[in-house]
C-alpha cells in the first residue's frame, strides 16, 4: 500500500510540473489558437491537427467499445501517443471553450454550436469535413455521443450539465491527466496473470481479461469519497452463493439498536436472527435495545433476495475487510454516479463474473449455480486456482486505436480541481464502517 501511495504521490508531482510547463505553452500560444482554428474552418486541407488520435474522428460511440483490457500489453504505447497528441494541441492553443446556456441537441441553432464544433474536431471528435456552422445536426450529435462515450457519460448526443463540464476541461488539464495515468500505468506493467479481475475505480466498472482480452466487462458501485474503495492487489479465492450477512460491532450499536427502538420488527423482516457465543439462538424479545451498549450477539442475516449481499459474495484476501458482492438494489447500476458504496463493490450481473471465476473449478457450470442459489443454501466454494484481482485508480488511458478514455477524478488524486466534477455526489457525513451499505433497508 505504501508504495502505492507513493506512485500516486509522484502521480501529482509529475502533473503539477507538467502543468506549469504546458501552462507556459498554452499562454505563449493563446494569440495562436485562433489562428489554428481559423485554418480548420477556412482550408481545404487539414489543419496542422491530425485526425490520427481519438479513433480517426468516428462519429459514432460504438467506435470507443474495445476488448482491449485497460491493462493490456499495447495500452502504454497508446497512452504515450495520446500525450504526445495533447502535447501538440497544447502548444498550438488548445481547444474554445464552448459558452452556452441552451440546452444543446439535435435540431438546434444556436452561435455556441459553432464553438462546439471546433471544440470536438480538436478533439477528434468531429471530421473536419462536416464544416463549422450555428446548427447542431447529426453530425455535432454522432460527435458528441462519441465524446460522451470516451468520458463515461451517457451517450444520448445531448450537451447537459455533466458533458458541458467536461467539454471544457481544458487541453493542458487534460494532458497533466493522461501524464499522471502513465505512471500508475507503468507501475502495473508485467505478468498479471493468464486470468485477473481489474477493478477501475473512477470508470465504476469491472475487467474479468483472460489470455490478454476482456472476456467480461461489468458496471460497478464503489466507494463514494469519505468511505473510498482501497488500491489493493490480491487473489480471488472464495464465491459464496447465498451468503449470511453478518452486522459488524459498529452497525450493530449505531444502526441496529436505533432501528429496533423505533421498530421491533425490523430484525424479523428482514431475516435477521440472534446468535450467543456457544451458537444458540436468542429471541430479540430478551434484549433491552434501550440499553446504552449493543448486546454481545452476533446478529446475521439469513440467504435470500432481500440479503444485503443478496445472491453472491466473493472473497479475496485483504486487510480492508472488502468484497465484491451482489445487491438487491439493481436500480442504481442504472445511475450515472456510481460511487455509493462505503469500500465494497457491487457488481451489476454478478452471476456472470462468479461463473467466468468457477469455469475452471469442477462441477461449477452456470447451471449447478443457479440451481444452488434456488435452494437458498449457504454454499462457500474454493477456486480451484485463485485468480488475480486488482482493484486501481486509473482515470485516463487508452487502449484502442488512439481512442483516449477520460473519467472524473472523483477522489481527487490527479492534482488539478477541474477534474473532480462530480464530487459532491455520495459524499456521507458520518465515516461509519465500510460494512454501513450493506445494512438491510
Amino acid at each position: 500500500m505504501s508504495k502505492k501511495n507513493g506512485i500516486d504521490a509522484f502521480s501529482r508531482r509529475a502533473f503539477l510540473r507538467s502543468a506549469a510547463t504546458f501552462g507556459a505553452v498554452a499562454v505563449a500560444g493563446a494569440a495562436s489558437a485562433q489562428d489554428a482554428l481559423n485554418e480548420i474552418i477556412n482550408s481545404p486541407r487539414r489543419g496542422s491537427w491530425d485526425d490520427q488520435y481519438d479513433a480517426k474522428a468516428s462519429r459514432t460511440a460504438t467506435a470507443v467499445v474495445s476488448n482491449t483490457p485497460v491493462f493490456g500489453t499495447e495500452t502504454i504505447a497508446h497512452v504515450q501517443q495520446a500525450i504526445f497528441d495533447y502535447q501538440n494541441i497544447v502548444s498550438q492553443g488548445g481547444w474554445p471553450l464552448v459558452q452556452t446556456s441552451a440546452k444543446l441537441e439535435l435540431g438546434v441553432t444556436d452561435p455556441s454550436v459553432q464553438q462546439l464544433r471546433q471544440r470536438l474536431m480538436v478533439s477528434g471528435d468531429l471530421p473536419r469535413s462536416a464544416g463549422v456552422s450555428s446548427s447542431f445536426d447529426s453530425y455535432v450529435e454522432g460527435a458528441v455521443k462519441r465524446f460522451q462515450a470516451r468520458h463515461g457519460l451517457p451517450a444520448d448526443g445531448v450537451i447537459g450539465e455533466y458533458t458541458l463540464k467536461a467539454i471544457n476541461v481544458d487541453a493542458n488539464t487534460r494532458l497533466g491527466q493522461l501524464q499522471t495515468n502513465l505512471v500508475r500505468l507503468q507501475s502495473m506493467s508485467g505478468d498479471l496473470g493468464r486470468r485477473y479481475v481489474m477493478v477501475n475505480i473512477p470508470a465504476a466498472y469491472i475487467e474479468a481479461v483472460e489470455n490478454g482480452r476482456v472476456a467480461l466487462r461489468h458496471t460497478a458501485i464503489v466507494g463514494k469519497i469519505d468511505r473510498q474503495s482501497p488500491i489493493l492487489n490480491s487473489k480471488i479465492y472464495e464465491v459464496i452463493l447465498n451468503p449470511y450477512w453478518t452486522a459488524p460491532r459498529s452497525i450493530i450499536q449505531k444502526d441496529i439498536m436505533p432501528l429496533m427502538r423505533k421498530d421491533p420488527t425490523y430484525l424479523a423482516r428482514n431475516s435477521i436472527r440472534l446468535f450467543d457465543g456457544s451458537g444458540g439462538e436468542v429471541s430479540p424479545e430478551t434484549v433491552d435495545w434501550n440499553a446504552e451498549k449493543a448486546p454481545n450477539l452476533m446478529f446475521r442475516q439469513d440467504p435470500g433476495k432481500i440479503n444485503a449481499m443478496s445472491s453472491t459474495k466473493i472473497n479475496f484476501h485483504n486487510e480492508h475487510q472488502v468484497y465484491m458482492h451482489d445487491t438487491p438494489q439493481q436500480g442504481l447500476f442504472n445511475k450515472l454516479m456510481r460511487f455509493e458504496s462505503s469500500g465494497c463493490v457491487r457488481v451489476q450481473n454478478v452471476r456472470d463474473l462468479s461463473t467466468w471465476l468457477l469455469k475452471e473449478t469442477p462441477g461449477w457450470s452456470r447451471q449447478q449455480i443457479e440451481a444452488t442459489i434456488k435452494t437458498g443454501v449457504n454454499t462457500p466454494i474454493t477456486l480451484a486456482e485463485e485468480v488475480p484481482v486488482y482493484f486501481t485508480y486509473i482515470s485516463a488511458w487508452s487502449a484502442k486505436d488512439g481512442v483516449v478514455q477520460f473519467r472524473d477524478d472523483i477522489y481527487q488524486r490527479d492534482g488539478a480541481t477541474e477534474l473532480a466534477l462530480q464530487t459532491p455526489y455520495g459524499v456521507e457525513q458520518s465515516p461509519g464502517s465500510v460494512d454501513q451499505d450493506a445494512l438491510p433497508q
